[in-house]
């Protein structure tokens, strides 16, 4: 793999990799036979609403803020699609806020969002998501420091050690040039991170349409979290 596009385990911006990033050579282990076995992803495992995080969480009504949908395809070095791809996203609400108890920012919970899905990519690689825009969130990496809008994509290969995590951007938000996470990426691969907005996916009167699409390996890999 070429790890040139990918973020350093330590990078003293983002200060909490200094804390938890490896300093010594890594140690490779041969993975045994339950590592390399796994689970078979199928359509049949994703329930009709895991793809639909406007409607997985309701309670009593519709969560607030700007319906989008994120689409893409998965492929590989050589643009070959990746089918069965189990993907699982993450995200704060529109206001920034996770529902997780470690996060007490001082935003509200939307009670009809629980801000995760999942899903299958189809024969094409492709993978569609239905959700709401997340909100920026203030975090403590340094004074006055904001998380820009992101999404959090976690991809299985056929067993749980080929598991690639990464993070979808928006485009044209200021944020991003005062993300330390964001400039841990090499400078060249920073724009993968970055959606396109795509009025073919767009969905009249109702949600805007996003593209993003993952490349697993080569020189345009997608920045993977490491």
């Amino acid at each position: 793999m070429d790890w040139s596009s990918h973020p350093a385990h330590v990078y003293r911006d983002y200060k909490s990799t200094v804390l938890r990033g490896p300093t010594k050579p890594l140690v490779a282990i041969d993975h045994t036979l339950s590592e390399l076995t796994g689970p078979v992803y199928g359509q049949d495992s994703i329930g009709p609403l895991d793809a639909d995080l406007t409607k997985n969480g309701q309670r009593n009504g519709e969560p607030l803020g700007e319906r989008i949908i994120v689409t893409g395809r998965v492929v590989d070095e050589n643009d070959r699609p990746q089918a069965n791809t189990l993907i699982e996203i993450w995200q704060a609400n529109a206001a920034g806020r996770y529902i997780h108890e470690i996060d007490q920012h001082d935003a509200p919970i939307d009670p009809n969002f629980l801000g995760a899905g999942r899903c299958v990519t189809d024969a094409a690689g492709r993978y569609r998501y239905m959700t709401i825009k997340p909100g920026a969130y203030p975090w403590g990496n340094h004074h006055n420091a904001w998380r820009p809008n992101h999404i959090h994509l976690s991809l299985f290969g056929p067993s749980f050690t080929s598991r690639l995590v990464t993070q979808m951007y928006f485009p044209g938000d200021p944020l991003l040039e005062l993300d330390p996470i964001f400039h841990g990426v090499p400078e060249g691969a920073r724009d993968r991170l970055i959606s396109s907005f795509a009025i073919d996916v767009t969905e009249p009167q109702y949600a805007l349409g996003y593209e993003f699409d993952i490349v697993l390996r080569g020189p345009n890999a997608t920045p993977l979290e490491i």
